[in-house]
């Protein structure tokens, strides 16, 4: 994200509390524990960023739903 609004910055740092939470029932908290807050925002950032991106190319694309209404009408 560049140049986040108010919201976004508080959000993300909202999303710290449940990183650490899933970090932790994983076991991978130690490699993170001495991490500074700027580091774990930039990993919540890039996170949500690819999330972001991806929802919106995906709604750019027709989604077919694999039923007989989806094809063309051949006439």
């Amino acid at each position: 994200m560049i140049d986040k609004t108010a919201r976004e910055a508080r959000a993300i740092r909202d999303a710290r509390r449940l990183f650490a939470e899933a970090l932790t029932d994983l076991g991978l908290m130690e490699p993170f524990f001495h991490r500074s807050a700027a580091d774990i925002d930039r990993l919540i950032e890039a996170a949500v960023t690819g999330y972001i991106d991806s929802m919106q190319d995906q709604a750019a694309r027709k989604e077919r739903t694999g039923t007989a209404l989806d094809d063309p009408i051949p006439f």
